[in-house]
């Protein structure tokens, strides 16, 4: 279930990172490197509020509320940044700041960049978590998800999961293996707990 890869794939397209780039104002290898660097910290702070069953039922009525089915790119395009400011907040909570300060650390943006992309991207990323939740909830696969099928749904590519990998190891100082050793499992794990 490599969540992680699935998302940064989708959203590291070509026509999603034009479409992000858009409304952010940020270059297409800036925005890219920025995505590839957001989303591992916002599963992880969102696999951390799902650890208990309180904040799991909490995320799943959020993703509730975002359920689109557009392509990647037309989610990243007509998102509402306002919404995602607040998807933003409720994610890192009283550690929004330092988040955004380390991301703009590493990768050279400014800050406001920073705040800018994470409220246009969190949207389409609730949308693609509340799909991915749905389809494991409902797979019989013996490994209990197929991303396929929703690669397709979101317009998006893996081509650029092993590139996004080795970015993250190097922007985390590990390898890529380290990079990639969260994928997301144990929080769609959490989720589709409740949905049974």
């Amino acid at each position: 279930m490599d969540l992680l890869n699935m998302l940064t794939g989708a959203m590291t397209s070509s026509s999603s990172v034009q479409a992000l780039s858009g409304k952010t104002g940020t270059s297409s290898s800036l925005t890219s490197t920025l995505i590839s660097a957001a989303l591992p910290m916002l599963l992880n702070s969102l696999t951390n509020n799902a650890s208990s069953t309180e904040g799991a039922q909490s995320l799943l009525g959020a993703l509730g509320q975002h359920t689109s089915t557009s392509s990647m790119a037309e989610q990243l395009e007509n998102a509402d940044a306002e919404d995602g400011s607040a998807i933003i907040q409720h994610i890192l909570g009283q550690n929004t700041g330092s988040v955004v300060q380390s991301l703009s650390d590493q990768t050279g943006a400014s800050q406001d960049q920073v705040s800018s992309l994470l409220s246009n991207m969190a949207p389409a990323m609730m949308s693609g978590l509340s799909a991915a939740t749905t389809s494991a909830s409902n797979s019989t696969a013996d490994d209990g998800f197929d991303f396929s099928d929703l690669l397709g749904t979101f317009g998006g590519s893996d081509a650029s999961s092993s590139s996004a990998s080795s970015l993250l190891g190097g922007l985390f100082g590990g390898s890529s293996s380290d990079a990639s050793a969260f994928n997301g499992s144990s929080l769609l794990g959490s989720l589709t707990s409740l949905m049974k």
